[in-house]
This record gives C-alpha cells, structure tokens and sequence, in this order.
C-alpha cells in the first residue's frame, strides 16, 4: 500500500487535491487520479495538482527551479492549464512557505503563470493572451445544436451565449459534443448568459471533469468573447458561476487577468490501493 500525505483546496467551490512531489518520485497514474478525485471512493476533487520542481519536465524549457503545476482532470488525462487551479496552487506554495513574497512564478503546460497576493487576500493569475476565432462552430447538447465560439485560454472552450438568466438555469447540461475538427482533445463548454454589460453568468461542462461549480479559464473565455463581441477585446467583467465571482480583466496588451479566492481547507493521507 502506498501512502500519500495531500493537502485539499479550492477557488469558488472549483476543487482540487495537492500532493507535493519534489523530486517527481511519485509518478501518479491515470488510476491514482481517478482514485483520488472520486467523490465515494476517494477524496473527491474536479482535479489533482502535484507540485514537482519544473527541471523534472522535459516540456518546460524555463528555469527549471521554479515550482511546476502539473494539473490532472479527475479522469486522470493531463490539462494544459486551469485558472482556478493555479491560484490554488500559488496559496498552496504561499501557505507552506514554499515561495516568499506577494509575487511568485509558476511553471505550467500552457507557458509561465505569474501570481500576485492582493491585499484582500485574493490572488490574481496571468493567464497569457487568449485567443478567439471569428468563425463559429456548432457543438450538440440537450438536444439540440448550438452556435459556440472557439476561445483558447491556454486550453480549448466553446462558449455558447444563452437568451437570460433563466434559460442559463433551466438548461440541462449534459455531456456536450464538440465537433473533432475543432476540437481533436476535447475542450471545456461554456453556456452564458448576460447579467449586464461588465457582468457575466456562467455554468460549464469541464473536459474530463463533467459540470463544476465554477472554471477560471472558462470565466476567462467567456469574458474575452465578450469584450471581443462589445470591442477591441479589453476591459474588465466580473463573471458568476454557481460557486461564486470571479474578475476577469484583459489588459491593452492582451494579457488576461484572473482574480478570485483560492483557500487551502486541510491535510491529510490518502491510502492508494495496490496495484
């Protein structure tokens, strides 16, 4: 039996479990994460982050002492990025005294996050220069097909736009079908609804995961269209999924801004099962 000592957190009810690795000594499979992440059997958790010294992947071709975000959904595949997660992850490494300061770096897939500590003890993740496709697509959910724009914030999103708050509530979302072509991984789905010009509702179906109470680089997504649809892309909207608020801000430049809670709620040991 291994034995593993976690941390468990979250940003707006978006849930993750922590394992610091170091050394990479670990090397969790996609069944130790699937373990981990089930909610009956396991810790429960949307995904797992195991925070390893960047030098340990060969992917990261940075400074390799910085700390890395080797984020898994809970279906055990590999993401690229996820907004609420690296907050977390920046409170984690805050909290352990692991980084010093109110500024860190942070290694990850999707290239180098840098995180700041604001001073009501919200954090703010750059989140690099998401991008939008003009020509929409078409994805297939509850029945029927919808118009969705193809918004990359380091991973895929489908952002479809909903009449009203309330359709935003009524809908049944279920596993969407996004179309290969656009697709070829799999992307996250986003519906939204407009609550006012800098105010945004949200609820999204996370690739590997399946519906969450909130997603930073879906809020990311779906405020990028929006300020592409309004304007030259910039500006800043707050967005509101079930578990809570998040500010988006996309600077003159095109950087993304994503700012919001992250809160570490305890530690612990995990028993994996034998193999």
């Amino acid at each position: 039996m291994r034995t593993w000592t976690f941390f468990k957190g979250h940003g707006t009810a978006n849930d993750f479990v922590i394992v610091r690795d170091r050394h990479a000594l670990l090397s969790p499979t996609p069944e130790d994460i699937r373990f981990i992440c089930d909610r009956r059997r396991g810790i429960g958790g949307d995904g797992f982050l195991r925070v390893t010294k960047a030098g340990h992947f060969p992917e990261w071709d940075g400074d390799p002492d910085l700390w890395f975000m080797d984020f898994r959904n809970a279906d055990g595949s590999i993401a690229e990025m996820c907004g609420n997660g690296a907050r977390v992850f920046a409170r984690y490494l805050i909290q352990e005294n692991l980084a010093s300061g109110d500024q860190l770096d942070i290694a990850t897939r999707a290239g180098l996050v840098h995180a700041v500590l604001e001073r009501d003890g919200r954090i703010t993740v750059t989140l690099g220069q998401p991008t939008r496709r003009s020509r929409p697509t078409l994805i297939h959910a509850c029945g029927r097909d919808w118009p969705a724009h193809v918004v990359a914030v380091g991973n895929p999103h489908a952002v479809v736009w909903l009449s009203s708050q309330a359709e935003l509530e009524a809908i049944d979302l279920r596993q969407p079908e996004l179309p290969v072509a656009d697709y070829p991984e799999g992307g996250n789905t986003e519906f939204v609804c407009l609550f006012d010009e800098t105010h945004l509702g949200l609820r999204v179906w996370e690739r590997g995961v399946g519906e969450t109470q909130s997603c930073g680089t879906g809020m990311v997504a779906a405020a990028f269209d929006h300020l592409s649809l309004t304007g030259d892309g910039a500006g800043s909207v707050r967005v509101t999924a079930p578990g809570g608020s998040l500010d988006v801000r996309v600077d003159q430049a095109g950087v993304a801004h994503l700012t919001g809670p992250a809160v570490i709620v305890g530690r612990g040991n995990v028993f994996l099962p034998c193999e």
